[in-house]
């Protein structure tokens, strides 16, 4: 009979680890920079805005609330100097999240840069930055930053570490569910303790270099910052230092855990006393893991956004589904690899486990796409959609390959022999060693006629040893059991993928804000927020010499009423252009108003300003420019902008 034999566990992790690698190169290559789920949505002035005079501050709008520190904006002069007070201002005002910084009085004309950087409610950092003019465009000397927030050497250094903080956390809860509800014996198997142990050590460490790399990943960016005892101290007074802090606390409590379950329980033999022990631990773990979990949920995505109420509870569930089912993969994997005698009985039990937490994963995270997408439109053309469909995909292949482990599972038979293995059959590499077959036949006759107690122990020893490797060759011959490792190989393989798409995914902004971040973006293009100025571009032709440029239009302060209007026209070098005529209409199609003709003083060159301009009501106002560059050559254009 020809018999099919399971691969070696180093060409096995070989295999994996090759798959994960070619995977995750092949999903994440070239991705940009992931950014976070706050999103500027407006400023006054807005981003290459040309105003009259100096405005007395400079407000950024953002979709959701955000953590400011004293330095978060910044305004600087052309020179690069500093032109702010350095006091930021809460302008907040129920749902408008808006921060504010005051600029010094007597500021000259000139381009002026606003750089900001924060931190998003759910811990990400955010920055950028962008340009307006006072009285006319001029050359800047400041130089925007290239890297961003949370980038360079410190973000990659934060997001690996969050990747094994994840991977890590599935490993140390699934790992220690699969013991106490699949498979107790297992308790006192070596590879799995160590597995589950290394998982702890894993996490703790992830979760310090977290804490160490705070600092520089929402700041400086420089990794010489991550041993600053004061930015240390700044992160420790924040709702991410708090998490993080937390979870290093309940990991001591997880600590006790593991050492209860590998000591006091593998060693009870009484069946009663076993199954109180492993009530309280099971009661006491599922207590701790949640609480490791929420440190997640509390200081990242599900605290914020819609519905946070109900999002955090959610996400601890979505937490430890994927910890039951991948970590007790985990697991498992270890287990048919350096402990074949894992019983069928044990791996059906985890099966049903994996099939509970897929109805889990399922439930929670249908609501969570909701919660992010909030659109069939953002499933598709924002990046977090995206990645959520290839999150998806993948999920359908693991289900695939689950439900063929499920069919090996079924053909699985338990192994023959009933003595118990013990903790060499663990270690052992399922190798048998022929000469140590002879060694230990060899003597045997010599010592029933010459006992010695020591020799007697190294021949029990080595029966031992040979009776082990020859159980391990009859196991790894067993073809159902050698197609049940494969398929869970390839499950793990998957998973260590679908883990990584998981975890870009807690870095990306989601397609809801992303969406509503656009519609607000173009909005700003073609309307005007009715609390600020309008200010508009726009190119005109005249077809004439000298007939190209750009009019620069700023209406002020924006509402119904009185309003100052200064008018710029500029070459498209950015230089003034000077030119006979200009002319502004304003009209309200929807209640046939207009046009209402304006005709502004000409101040200097290429400045053109006229005040008390009334806007009799709210509403779709066209603005209309003519613009006369000579005798015969002259154009009108006209943008659309809502004026409250």
């Amino acid at each position: 009979m020809t018999t099919t034999t399971a691969p070696r566990l180093g060409t096995a992790v070989a295999r994996l680890l090759i798959l994960a690698a070619a995977l995750l190169g092949t999903l994440l290559a070239g991705a940009a920079p992931a950014s976070a789920h706050a999103a500027l949505t407006g400023s006054d002035p807005r981003d290459g805005a040309v105003v009259a005079s100096a405005p007395k501050e400079v407000n950024l709008t953002f979709s959701e609330q955000v953590a400011m520190s004293a330095d978060s904006i910044r305004v600087l002069d052309p020179a690069g100097r500093r032109a702010d007070t350095g006091e930021i201002r809460d302008l907040c005002s129920g749902s408008i999240v808006r921060y504010g910084v005051g600029l010094r009085a007597g500021l000259p004309d000139g381009t002026y840069t606003v750089a900001w950087q924060t931190v998003s409610a759910d811990s990400h950092p955010i920055a950028g930055a962008f340009t307006f003019s006072i009285g006319a465009p001029s050359k800047t000397s400041v130089a925007l930053p290239e890297q961003n927030a949370g980038g360079g050497i410190v973000g990659a250094l934060y997001g690996i570490a969050r990747y094994l903080s994840y991977a890590a956390f599935a490993v140390l809860v699934g790992g220690g569910a699969f013991v106490l509800a699949c498979w107790p014996r297992g308790a006192s198997v070596r590879p799995v303790q160590r597995t589950v142990v290394r998982a702890w050590l894993t996490l703790t460490v992830a979760t310090l270099a977290m804490l160490l790399l705070r600092s520089p990943y929402t700041g400086s960016g420089e990794l010489a910052d991550a041993f600053d005892l004061a930015g240390l101290k700044s992160v420790l007074e924040t709702k991410t230092g708090a998490a993080l802090t937390s979870r290093l606390l309940l990991l001591g409590a997880a600590a006790l855990f593991v050492a209860v379950l590998f000591g006091s329980y593998a060693r009870r033999t009484d069946p009663k006393e076993r199954k109180d022990l492993a009530f309280g631990l099971g009661l006491g773990g599922t207590v701790v893991a949640a609480g490791i979990a929420g440190t997640w949920a509390l200081a990242e995505h599900a605290s914020t956004g819609i519905q946070p109420g109900i999002a955090m509870p959610v996400d601890i569930l979505h937490l430890l589904a994927v910890a039951a089912w991948l970590g007790g993969l985990t697991v498992l994997l270890v287990a048919l690899y350096r402990a074949p005698s894992v019983e069928r009985s044990a791996v059906e039990r985890f099966s049903k486990v994996a099939f509970g937490s897929v109805l889990v994963l399922a439930a929670t995270g249908l609501y969570q796409s909701w919660r992010q997408v909030g659109s069939w439109s953002a499933l598709t053309d924002t990046r977090y959609g995206q990645l959520l469909l290839v999150k998806i995909g993948l999920m359908a292949v693991l289900l695939g390959i689950a439900w063929v482990s499920r069919r090996w599972t079924q053909r699985l038979a338990d192994p023959t022999s009933t003595e118990e293995p013990t903790e060499a059959e663990a270690d052992e590499d399922g190798e048998a060693d022929e000469a140590l077959v002879d060694a230990a036949s060899e003597p045997a006759s010599a010592s029933e006629s010459a006992p010695d107690p020591e020799r007697a122990a190294q021949l029990a020893r080595q029966r031992a040893a040979v009776a082990t490797a020859r159980r391990k060759r009859e196991r790894d011959a067993d073809p159902e059991r050698a197609g049940l490792r494969r398929s869970v190989l390839t499950e793990a393989a998957v998973a260590v993928v679908l883990l990584a798409v998981t975890t870009v995914l807690t870095s990306t902004e989601p397609g809801r804000t992303e969406e509503e971040a656009g519609r607000a973006g173009s909005a700003a293009g073609s309307a005007a927020v009715p609390d600020r100025p309008v200010d508009i571009r726009l190119p005109f032709d005249t077809g004439g010499v000298d007939g190209k440029g750009v009019v620069r239009l700023s209406l002020d302060p924006g509402r119904t009423g009185a309003n100052a209007l200064h008018l710029f026209v500029e070459r498209p070098n950015g230089k003034p252009l000077d030119v006979p005529e200009v002319k502004v209409a304003l009209t309200l199609e929807a209640k046939d108003v207009g046009p209402l003709p304006v005709a502004p003083d000409r101040i200097q060159t290429g400045h053109w300003s006229a005040s008390g301009v009334q806007i009799p009501m709210a509403g779709e106002w066209k603005i209309q420019v003519t613009v006369r560059t000579s005798d015969i050559d002259q154009t009108t254009i006209d943008k659309n902008v809502k004026i409250g």
